[in-house]
């Protein structure tokens, strides 16, 4: 009798996360669609600058049918997950203001650390018994994720891609370890991010713009954290999960800081811009991303139950990779503008 009410809750479950991924990808669809084919698709327009691959005004309203979908997807599910929606709605109240009325870096900045440190204590991070050093570190690797995320969506289908690779891989893993809610949020987020790469792969018909890719980069993090906390994967998870981004944010800093450039200004430094710059193009550059974060979150998932050493391995694999990567992208690079300037 019990094993047979196993399997019905089982199915239900499973029910409920097939409804919960059709209403987050419906109601993402259905908001674009207005979006995109309304005269609201001049709400906020995306203009051609010293950052942008793109060469004509795009709008920048994707953000506001992710947030709608995530936001129904989620209440849906339900769960404890309902702290971190409110953050991320709020940070994606925020964030639309900034695509409308382009608020000052240390306001957005400023943000962001809050609502790492109200995701850190909606986790009950926060206890006497907390190491404050490990709560730091966990609330800026939350607003470096959200940042990060931002600085990543330059090019058609990459955010939109990581988003869905990332939390499928979130909720396979949560799924595995009995955690049902959680898995049926991640997909509910990555339902979400799917439908807007229906009108985001190139060519783009629509941005997701702040909006969406600093929530989304939010979600990220605190649920990667959350997943730690719950006993779900160790914190290298999470990370490699999303080390496409993570590894190409990070390693353009660290050479900007290094040449002492304004690293607060708009570039087009980043691995991905190089690729579309050296004529690859958003589409094949896409398709090159999302190969790597396939095999990124395929390695996290295989490993996960690892012993430490194969753990370890995948890990050392990836980095190995990211590093011949990054040294053959600067190599055609330095070539690309040799012969632009010849």
């Amino acid at each position: 009798m019990d094993g047979r009410f196993s399997k019905l809750r089982r199915r239900s479950l499973s029910w409920n996360m097939i409804l919960v991924a059709l209403l987050a990808f419906g109601i993402t669809v259905a908001c674009l669609l207005v979006l995109v084919k309304s005269r609201a698709r001049h709400l906020v327009l995306d203009q051609a600058n010293e950052r942008s691959l793109h060469t004509t005004a795009v709008p920048r309203t994707g953000g506001i049918a992710i947030a709608a979908g995530v936001a129904a997807g989620l209440t849906f599910a339900g769960g404890n997950g309902q702290a971190l929606l409110w953050i991320a709605l709020a940070l994606a109240a925020v964030s639309f203001a900034d695509d409308l009325f382009d608020l000052p870096m240390p306001l957005r900045l400023g943000m962001h650390l809050a609502a790492a440190a109200a995701a850190a204590a909606a986790m009950a991070l926060v206890s006497p018994d907390a190491d404050a050093f490990v709560f730091l570190l966990l609330v800026l690797s939350i607003a470096w994720l959200t940042n990060l995320f931002n600085f990543m969506d330059g090019s058609d289908g990459l955010a939109g891609g990581m988003a869905v690779v990332g939390f499928a891989a979130f909720a396979i893993a949560a799924q595995s370890e009995g955690m049902a809610t959680l898995a049926t949020q991640c997909i509910a987020i990555a339902s979400a991010a799917l439908a807007f790469l229906l009108f985001n792969f190139a060519p783009a018909k629509v941005f997701m713009g702040d909006a969406g890719s600093i929530p989304l980069g939010f979600l990220a993090g605190a649920i990667g954290v959350s997943g730690w906390q719950a006993g779900i994967w160790e914190l290298w998870f999470p990370v490699l999960v999303f080390s496409p981004f993570v590894v190409d944010a990070t390693l353009t800093l660290v050479k900007r800081v290094w040449r002492r450039d304004r690293v607060w200004q708009a570039h087009r430094d980043h691995y991905y811009q190089r690729l579309v710059r050296m004529g690859w193009g958003h589409r094949n550059t896409a398709l090159l991303e999302y190969l790597l974060m396939t095999v990124c979150a395929g390695l996290a998932l295989a490993a996960r139950k690892a012993t430490p050493e194969i753990q370890m391995a995948a890990v050392g694999f990836c980095a190995a990779v990211y590093l011949a990567l990054a040294l053959w992208i600067d190599a055609r690079w330095v070539r690309h503008t040799e012969e632009t300037a010849a």
